[in-house]
């Protein structure tokens, strides 16, 4: 893990989001604070949880994730963001917290960890591709 990073899990109320909000917005940019309560309100009662990398008081990166059980793969951890602010991208931070995810899944009987990565975030793909992950399917979306 790259030095003086400390992994923690932010729930919804902790006054850390001040810190967490911009980074999950350069992932998130429609993202308000006030839509943010609303996610975490509803989306904790479907798992949603958010684990967050600080050096001090500043969040260099934030993983939004759930355990899910699915017909695919029996029970996987899904990787809903997963965001390393600009400033401290390709120093460990997204590594840090993927690791962290892999472990956390091992330890609810995952047999997958998954993630979707939207086609123009080049950087996102090579990085996870040097993680190990590999292109396992396209994801179809239509606006409602």
């Amino acid at each position: 893990m790259a030095a003086g990073l400390e992994l923690v899990d932010l729930a919804a109320g902790d006054p850390r989001w001040v810190q967490a909000l911009p980074v999950l917005q350069e992932l998130r940019p429609h993202l308000t604070a006030e839509l943010l309560e609303q996610v975490l309100a509803a989306g904790g009662p479907q798992g949603l949880r958010f684990l967050a990398a600080f050096d001090g008081d500043a969040c260099l990166g934030l993983a939004g994730w759930r355990v899910m059980d699915t017909t695919s793969v029996i029970r996987k951890l899904y990787v809903d963001d997963l965001v390393t602010t600009d400033r401290r991208r390709s120093a460990g931070v997204g590594a840090a917290l993927l690791h962290e995810l892999e472990s956390r899944a091992r330890a609810a009987g995952c047999s997958a960890v998954e993630l979707d990565s939207g086609v123009q975030r080049h950087g996102a793909h090579r990085f996870y591709l040097r993680e190990r992950y590999r292109i396992s399917s396209h994801h179809f979306a239509k606006s409602l």
